[in-house]
């Protein structure tokens, strides 16, 4: 007895399915907290066209730096810098020339006050503030831009008394979120929503203020082998991942 075209279909759909299902493989991720939102979209995206699942941690460059060389058992490390992924290069812990800049963040001085910074920043200078969030500069490299930033106006001197220190830069936009700093410096990608300021004021810093925040992804010798940190290379480089990273206000 033959099987009616459509339930024919159907079978043959899920059995492809489950042959997807079993050669789909897992990938752990290190994160900068920076690209948390971004990455989410992309991790389910990913899940989406290739059935491989890429589990997600998030946090400060330089800890995931840390865990790394202690043997944490990341496979892929997207980078808020890109002197980590070279390091650990150099160290023999990243697949040789795997490494690729998978965007260049943005550096805000932001508020979730309306009309409270300024769009040259110029609040920095005015001093009418308690408290200004920044990233601990030794662990995350927007922490690091914020204070070539103010080392480039002159007034570190000034403003570090006023310093509330996150550990991350996820850490630091809660500082300002829940007003326990009045201001801070933040990435683009966390105060942004289809390409507006989705709350409060802020200050986009000139590029040319700070060293370029160039952020690497790398294979990492653990991820060796592993199809889906492989896969997740190449879907970093696509269109769709790309177009989303766009979204949040990054540049390639």
């Amino acid at each position: 007895m033959q099987m009616p075209a459509a339930r024919f279909l159907s079978v043959l759909s899920l059995a492809l399915a489950a042959a997807a299902s079993a050669h789909a493989e897992q990938v752990s991720v290190a994160v900068a907290a920076n690209f948390t939102a971004p990455m989410q979209k992309i991790a389910a995206a990913f899940e989406a066209d290739t059935g491989h699942k890429a589990e997600l941690s998030f946090g400060a460059t330089g800890k995931f730096y840390a865990q790394i060389t202690n043997g944490a058992p990341f496979q892929i490390l997207l980078s808020a810098d890109d002197n980590t992924p070279a390091k650990l290069e150099r160290e023999g812990k990243v697949v040789a020339n795997s490494r690729f800049t998978y965007a260049i963040g943005t550096l805000v001085l932001w508020s979730a006050k309306d009309g409270y910074v300024d769009d040259k920043g110029a609040v920095l200078k005015s001093g009418d503030f308690k408290h200004l969030a920044i990233a601990n500069p030794k662990l995350a490299p927007y922490g690091l831009a914020a204070t070539q930033v103010m080392d480039k106006l002159g007034l570190t001197a000034t403003l570090q008394p006023r310093f509330v220190q996150g550990e991350n830069i996820a850490q630091t936009y809660q500082f300002v979120a829940t007003g326990n700093a009045q201001l801070g410096f933040v990435a683009l990608s966390q105060v942004m929503v289809d390409g507006k300021i989705a709350q409060g004021s802020a200050w986009q810093v000139p590029a040319d203020m700070h060293e370029p925040i160039r952020q690497d992804a790398a294979l990492l010798e653990t991820g060796k082998g592993n199809a889906a940190a492989t896969a997740l290379m190449q879907y970093l480089k696509g269109d769709k991942a790309k177009g989303i990273i766009k979204s949040y206000g990054y540049s390639f």
